[in-house]
C-alpha cells in the first residue's frame, strides 16, 4: 500500500465519520425537519457515482467508503421521501 492509497483511506474515514452523527440523530429521532430532499438526492447520486467510478478504476478506498456512506444516507433519503408527503 502506497501513500496515495493511504490518503484515500484517510479521506474515506473522515467523510464517513463526518456524516455519521447526523445520520444517527435523524434515524433515532425520525425528525427530518430542516433536511432538504433535493440535497440528499444530489448527495446520494454523487456518492453512487463515486462508488461506480471507484470500482472501474480499481480504487478500493473509494468503493469501500462511498458504499458505507450510501448505507448511512439511504435511510434518511427514504424517510425524506416517505415522511414529507
Amino acid at each position: 500500500m502506497n501513500y496515495i492509497e493511504l490518503i484515500g483511506y484517510f479521506a474515506g474515514v473522515l467523510t464517513m465519520i463526518a456524516f455519521l452523527p447526523q445520520s444517527i440523530k435523524t434515524i433515532r429521532s425520525r425528525d427530518i425537519r430542516g433536511l432538504s430532499l433535493l440535497s440528499y438526492m444530489i448527495y446520494f447520486t454523487g456518492v453512487s457515482s463515486w462508488t461506480i467510478y471507484g470500482y472501474f478504476i480499481g480504487s478500493n478506498p473509494m468503493v469501500i467508503f462511498n458504499s458505507i456512506c450510501l448505507l448511512t444516507v439511504a435511510p434518511i433519503l427514504y424517510m425524506l421521501i416517505t415522511y414529507k408527503k
